[in-house]
């Protein structure tokens, strides 16, 4: 789940929702990431493992508000993430493999801190079966070491601009992009305009419109379902 401000109340995207988000950039991205279809797809899914979750999340004893994905205790992060690529085998290995890989990439670059030994051997040994797991799928669906990285570095960027869209969390830069709120645009509404810099959608595009869905919660402390729906729209443009 991410909550974000939004006016007197908050918004809350589930992690599926940004995934949607996600997959909006990947489809427009150019070049066009091959396999086309299967890429997209693990884009869309890469966050399936949190889906359920998100439909009943743990909420903050303090402030009534649905705990955020990156405040999950490591033992449940874990058990979501282990399940992640098997939700998706039934629609796509190759897609499958992408979310596990993204799934071992964010304990590669942000390993957790910890000193339980309980923990850190449950990160290795989600480290260790993913591990084996993709050298299986990659097997089967006879993709190489480098087609996989690239497509692996793709999906990292599409997650980090989709959580910084999501999260209002501006100027943000990672991996060569900087994206940044448009001028005059300074607050939080239901639609939004950005600059993203280098512009990855191709020359004959100048703008790229995507949207995203949450709940709007007036009250912290609101039931989740019975909170209107809220479609936020999103407006790319050159810098």
């Amino acid at each position: 789940m991410i909550v974000r401000p939004d006016g007197d109340g908050h918004l809350a995207i589930g992690q599926a929702s940004h995934a949607w988000l996600s997959g909006q950039l990947a489809r427009a991205w150019v070049p066009r990431p091959e396999p086309f279809e299967e890429v997209c797809l693990g884009a869309l899914q890469h966050d399936v493992g949190m889906a359920e979750w998100d439909l009943d999340p743990e909420r903050h004893p303090d402030s009534g508000l649905p705990v955020q994905f990156y405040e999950l205790d490591r033992r449940t992060h874990l058990a979501l993430w282990t399940a992640a690529p098997r939700k998706v085998l039934t629609q796509s290995r190759y897609a499958a493999l992408l979310v596990s890989l993204h799934g071992t990439g964010l304990y590669e670059r942000f390993p957790p801190r910890t000193d339980d030994p309980e923990i850190a051997r449950a990160v290795e040994d989600y480290l260790t079966g993913q591990r084996e797991l993709q050298r299986a799928l990659a097997a089967e669906v006879g993709a190489t070491e480098e087609e996989l990285r690239r497509n692996q570095a793709l999906l990292a960027i599409w997650d980090g601009l989709s959580l910084a869209l999501c999260q209002a969390r501006l100027p943000y830069e990672a991996g060569g992009f900087r994206l940044a709120r448009a001028d005059g645009d300074a607050s939080a509404s239901a639609s939004e305009s950005y600059t993203l810099d280098p512009w990855p959608f191709g020359d004959d595009r100048d703008r790229l419109e995507l949207r995203v869905e949450g709940r709007r919660l007036a009250d912290p402390r609101a039931d989740l379902h019975r909170a209107p729906n809220l479609t936020l729209r999103l407006v790319l443009r050159p810098s």
